[in-house]
């Protein structure tokens, strides 16, 4: 086997054998069922690949890889700069070309840099479902930041529209890219496809400030209590029990069971142990530890179904300002 007469699909076949199983079965899982199909073929037929072979493999994938990291954080013309120091001019060039077709500065990618509440003005007039796709392009901290600068009544039609988002037709992204090129003069093309849903919401309202995230999840209650009921859960998951002061984790261990403490536990952090541990007395937590031990295997799945009671039993607490979460108030909220 050639390098240099290898296809693109050997030569991810040879990549995928040389990361392992566990990096090759992530990958795959992605992957459209046709290229999946033809990836598989390749890898079956694949004989024994020269040492050099695969390293040349190894070595084009990670300076791929490392190209599009530097276009992420600053775009094509910052990825070349960094490559040509990196490689030289020759092959800096060469990885360019390879990504070219992939390489687009599109629509979206304008809106990184522009602050908040100039781009909350440009877009309050837009219809909802507008907003929220453009919305579902930004950090989740811009996201954030932009949707705390709109009205009451668009935050919770917007967050909403988030949460029930699916993927978008190309020709509606492409339609909507061209009116923000055209706003900001400058220009651009290509496909995108892009989901929005439950989680991309809760990771939007983890950075919002406490009012605004109140005014949504009311919005979204009143609509769809359900989904509501998903992304608060989504916004608080069990590891962050370490955010509660001790005083808040004292008065969560009034409220749950023993029983569904130790189960939660089994697949806990050691910091979240050590948080639990630490606000318990030196018999109960004998007596947790015995329970956990006596248990054997369990199921991940009665784990984390143990862990989502609590995660409810926090939300509720907190909803009935029993708790508070430590970072997860707003800019006013004052703590005496």
């Amino acid at each position: 086997m050639e390098y240099d007469s290898m296809t693109p699909m050997q030569k991810a076949a040879v990549a995928l054998v040389a990361f392992g199983p566990e990096v090759s079965a992530l990958v795959l899982k992605g992957m459209a069922e046709t290229d999946l199909e033809a990836i598989t073929i390749e890898i079956a037929n694949l004989r024994d690949v020269p040492n050099e072979v695969e390293e040349k493999v190894i070595d084009e994938c990670h300076q791929i890889f490392m190209a599009r990291q530097y276009i992420s954080q600053g775009g094509v013309d910052f990825a070349r700069q960094i490559l040509e120091k990196a490689v030289g001019s020759g092959k800096a060039s060469e990885i360019m070309h390879r990504l070219e077709t992939t390489i687009r500065s599109t629509g979206f990618s304008l809106l990184k840099d522009i602050d908040p509440k100039q781009l909350t003005g440009f877009l309050q007039n837009e219809h909802p479902q507008t907003i929220a796709l453009i919305l579902t392009q930004l950090t989740s901290i811009h996201a954030a930041a932009v949707l705390a600068e709109l009205s009451p009544e668009l935050q919770g039609e917007v967050s909403f529209r988030i949460a029930t988002m699916e993927k978008i037709a190309p020709d509606i992204l492409r339609e909507i890219e061209q009116t923000l090129e055209g706003h900001f003069e400058q220009s651009g093309s290509g496909e995108m496809s892009t989901s929005g849903g439950a989680k991309a919401l809760a990771e939007i309202l983890n950075l919002i400030d406490t009012s605004a995230e109140k005014n949504v999840l009311q919005s979204l209650e009143a609509g769809d209590p359900d989904l509501a009921a998903e992304i608060k859960n989504m916004m608080f998951v069990f590891d962050d029990i370490v955010l509660l002061d001790d005083r808040a984790v004292q008065r969560l261990l009034k409220e749950i069971e023993t029983k569904d403490l130790s189960l939660a536990l089994k697949a806990a952090s050691e910091e979240v142990k050590t948080k639990i541990f630490s606000n318990v007395s030196e018999r109960v937590s004998v007596m947790i530890k015995e329970e956990m031990e006596f248990m054997g295997p369990t199921r991940l799945s009665d784990v984390e179904a143990a862990q989502t009671r609590i995660v409810e039993a926090i939300r509720r607490l907190e909803e009935e300002g029993q708790i508070i979460i430590s970072g997860r108030g707003g800019k006013e909220d004052i703590i005496v």
